[in-house]
């Protein structure tokens, strides 16, 4: 009898972070890919647009078939990836919910991604064939419509996936997350348990998204204006609720920002966000109506800074200003490391004459993923042998860790990792394995790839001090210095108020010059070091230093 190949877990985006989730699970040399997400650039990382998952370890195992990737949901944090992904695996069909897949054809063709990409659609409850894994797909809760979780059946028994979860008794959409299934997994077996961690430090349970609702009739009853409602271009579900609010307070709404309005009119074709024609205007036609009839609907609630909210708090958007009257509802929570972003839009907002409403304000968003009594709960209605925290910082996964022991996992069968630790499992069991390649891609542009942490750290001293580039000539037979040094300064100093450092630093150039010897290469090495020190010294900067000698 053949040797049954082990299953390799490896976790290449989502663990220690949040975002870019991204799962590889191999049976030999088949495998298959859970989710492929991008994360938003921290404040450090300048001129990042996002980060996309270092899936190397795929593309260089060229003994590896890569049957599918299916994804639990659409927002971004597990699709947005997806048009790099289709470049880098052309012909591995994509395995998706109704609205997920809408999603994922709105991001390939705006994207512009190279390859067509095979996009399957099934509903949540489906058994999914790809490749040597059975997929078993089940109803969950979040804050986006057609969300599941997986239970992946493999020769050592159910490894069962939570995507991202919450136990909602009244979601939106009627959608309750499927406790049968959930029960089901456990009676037939569950080796491991991957559970969403995003909220493991939170007590108690989530609030349901039907507390928005009444949030939302109190703002739609005080706002004497415009309401602007901004929220992910994705959540779907939020631009249903603000639909219901404005149909019941005599508003219309318009949408502002191509990938909401690109997502909307999909979710409308597809069935999935019912609201009538006529209670959409385009944007060029608020400005006829009354100010207290009109909602729009825009992106940017994580103050990134090329989407509308953005703009709009910094007077860039073409077709909107914010007026005196103006109430902005900020309707999600802020993602880790964007704290600073959305506290600098919301207070230009202020100063812009808007009122500003967020939580903690008022209940304008909650939170689609569990809290700690619901993580307890999918523990014991799973009841899995072994247990590996997911989606989460790494203070998100020891929190959950703590809990899955609280409920009765020994600590020897909990894994907490970060990304690239392969998990392993045979008939003797699971543990960690080896460690692979799990780290930052960043996208910056057409750019994939080409900026690394190098880059990045001469951007922020690029950014602290400047730059000074100094150019000289010199007689290609003496070596001597020929008219004065040519200074240029960007962030430096400004060079009109600064004549007597400059006046030194002309010294500096000259005395280095008289006292070099040898090729143009040494003698610049030399003046930028000098130069490096001469500038510290005398203003404890230190600009990035250039020099480019010329030969007369």
């Amino acid at each position: 009898m053949a040797k049954q190949p082990k299953l390799r877990i490896v976790p290449l985006g989502g663990l220690g972070e949040i975002g870019k989730n991204m799962t590889v699970f191999e049976l030999g040399n088949d495998a298959i890919i859970v989710d492929a997400g991008i994360m938003f650039p921290a404040n450090d990382m300048l001129g990042v647009d996002y980060i996309i998952p270092d899936f190397r370890y795929v593309t260089e195992r060229k003994d590896l078939k890569i049957h599918g990737i299916v994804f639990t949901h659409g927002h971004e944090d597990h699709v947005g990836a997806v048009p790099h992904i289709a470049d880098a695996f052309p012909g591995v069909p994509l395995w998706a919910t109704p609205l997920t897949a809408g999603l994922i054809q709105v991001k390939l063709k705006s994207r512009g991604s190279q390859r067509s990409a095979t996009v399957n659609v099934f509903q949540a409850g489906d058994v999914l064939k790809v490749g040597p894994f059975t997929v078993e797909s089940y109803q969950v809760c979040h804050s986006i419509p057609d969300c599941v979780g997986f239970g992946i059946n493999t020769p050592y028994g159910i490894v069962v996936h939570s995507g991202d979860y919450k136990f909602d008794p009244s979601p939106v959409d009627g959608n309750r997350t499927d406790y049968a299934k959930l029960a089901e997994f456990s009676r037939r077996g569950v080796l491991l348990l991957m559970g969403d961690s995003t909220n493991a430090d939170r007590a108690g349970w989530t609030p349901s998204e039907s507390v928005i609702d009444e949030a939302f009739d109190r703002v739609f009853r005080a706002a004497p204006g415009r309401i602007m409602v901004a929220t992910f271009a994705s959540l779907i579900s939020r631009v249903l609720q603000v639909a219901k609010a404005a149909e019941r307070h005599g508003r219309k709404i318009a949408v502002a920002g191509h990938s909401m309005a690109e997502n909307i009119k999909m979710a409308r074709e597809l069935g999935i966000l019912n609201i009538p024609a006529d209670m959409f205007v385009d944007l060029n036609r608020i400005g006829q109506m009354p100010a207290n009839r009109v909602v729009i609907m825009v992106t940017g609630a994580q103050g990134e800074p090329s989407a509308v909210l953005s703009r709009l708090a910094t007077g860039r958007h073409r077709q909107l200003d914010v007026e005196v009257g103006d109430t902005i509802v900020i309707s999600s929570h802020t993602i880790p490391g964007n704290e600073e972003m959305v506290n600098r839009t919301i207070n230009r907002l202020f100063q812009r004459g808007a009122d500003v409403i967020y939580d903690p304000i008022a209940p304008v968003h909650v939170s689609g993923h569990a809290s700690q009594e619901e993580m307890r709960l999918l523990i014991n209605l799973t009841n899995p042998k072994y247990f590996l925290p997911i989606h989460g910082e790494l203070r998100h996964l020891r929190a959950h860790s703590r809990l899955a022991m609280q409920s009765g996992i020994p600590p020897e069968n909990v894994f907490v990792v970060e990304n690239g630790v392969v998990i392993e499992a045979d008939k003797n069991g699971v543990r960690m394995g080896e460690r692979v390649p799990g780290g930052y891609v960043f996208v910056d542009g057409s750019s994939v790839g080409d900026v690394g942490r190098s880059v990045i750290r001469d951007r922020e001293m690029l950014a602290r001090d400047g730059f000074m580039v100094v150019v000289v000539n010199v007689d290609k037979h003496t070596g001597a210095l020929v008219g004065n040094p040519e200074i240029i300064s960007k962030g430096f100093v400004y060079l009109k108020s600064a004549d007597e450092l400059i006046g030194q630093i002309r010294d500096t150039v000259s005395d280095v010059l008289a006292s070099s010897q040898g090729s143009n290469g040494r003698r610049r090495e030399k003046l930028e070091d000098s130069l490096s020190r001469f500038v510290y010294n005398e203003t404890k900067r230190r600009p990035m230093i250039f020099s480019v000698i010329n030969e007369k």
